[in-house]
């Protein structure tokens, strides 16, 4: 990736990661904590990779995304935005009763695939999707966005099993591994242990990146081959809940809620200088 691509990319998530949170700020709701810990890995995939076409949403030959940790979605909604799907200021209505799109992504949302609802269900359903574009003889990959405390629900792991005993190559699962949940860290909740481990004897292969290095998630999405009948992939992203508002970093506390005044401000400086 070239300097400028890399500059582009990175004021992209600046945007998307400002955009996110003048949302709940005006809706004063909202998961800030996992919207912002997932902004470059969206940023990679819909800026980047991801094969899509905006003014064609349901095309039907477009890689499908599906955002299976629910309290992500005022990043999602803003990467749309930004990517072209619908209008900015449509985000002045998330979470608010009149709002064009509501609490989040729906089928009914231009560039969304899926509504996010109960935690757990949702590898499931990208494991669907990507079965179907096997029989289809199409050519998309699925990839779908998982959280690590999400992983303490067992749905996950008859999907990891039942994805790999069906070889599905054309799944592309990355875990936003922020450590950290709605109430505590996870090793206080309920500890993952060796992950990647776990992942390797469920016969996926396995991928390891920094999750907040645009050039590093480029790279990683890069080494997945176009096999729709090889072994799933999973990639493990490293990353900050958070991430790139100090006050909100590596803390339970803004899991859920949404900036005051101040600390908006405060945000949006530290966010304008990080390029």
């Amino acid at each position: 990736m070239n300097a400028q691509k890399l500059l582009e990319l990175k004021k992209i998530a600046a945007e998307m990661r400002s955009a996110a949170l003048k949302a709940a700020h005006k809706a004063k709701s909202g998961h800030p904590g996992g919207s912002l810990s997932a902004v470059e890995i969206l940023t990679a995939l819909y800026f980047y990779k991801m094969r899509i076409d905006p003014k064609n949403p349901k095309w039907p030959d477009r890689d499908r995304f599906i955002l299976s940790k629910g309290h992500g979605q005022s990043a999602v909604l803003a990467c749309l935005a930004l990517r072209g799907f619908f209008p900015l200021e449509v985000l002045d209505g998330f979470r608010q009763i009149n709002g064009q799109y509501g609490g989040g992504l729906s089928l009914d949302t231009p560039g969304g695939d899926i509504m996010p609802g109960s935690l757990g269900q949702y590898l499931s359903v990208a494991s669907g999707m990507a079965m179907a574009g096997r029989m289809d003889k199409k050519d998309y990959k699925v990839y779908v966005i998982v959280g690590d405390g999400e992983l303490a629900e067992g749905q996950n792991w008859e999907a990891f099993m039942a994805a790999a005993y069906y070889r599905l190559g054309n799944l592309v699962a990355i875990v936003d591994y922020n450590k950290v949940q709605q109430t505590g860290t996870n090793e206080e909740i309920m500890g993952l242990g060796d992950i990647e481990a776990k992942f390797k004897a469920f016969g996926w292969n396995v991928l390891r990146m920094d999750g907040h290095n645009i050039e590093q998630i480029a790279a990683t999405l890069d080494t997945i081959p176009n096999n729709p009948s090889g072994v799933p992939h999973i990639i493990i992203a490293d990353t900050v809940k958070g991430k790139g508002v100090s006050y909100m970093e590596g803390t339970c506390m803004w899991h859920a809620g949404a900036p005051n005044d101040e600390q908006l401000a405060q945000a949006l400086e530290e966010i304008g200088g990080q390029i």
